[in-house]
């Protein structure tokens, strides 16, 4: 069985953990996604290729898309 001095710390670093995770969820970091994944796919062939599927079905010509298969 655990004394109470090891229940006392443990309890102690809960506390802790709990007040941190409380901050966090106070003060939110404002992340931009759309910041951070811009350019990240420059110079990627695929994603041209992708953009280029999707101004296709865009514009009404799938046929075209079911073509190139």
């Amino acid at each position: 069985m655990l004394n109470n001095t090891s229940l006392e710390e443990r309890l102690k670093a809960v506390e802790l953990a709990v007040a941190d995770l409380q901050k966090q969820v106070s003060n939110p970091q404002q992340n931009n996604w759309l910041k951070q994944i811009t350019g990240s796919f420059k110079d990627e062939p695929a994603f041209e290729e992708i953009l280029a599927y999707g101004r296709t079905i865009r514009q009404g010509d799938e046929s075209s898309i079911q073509d190139q298969d």
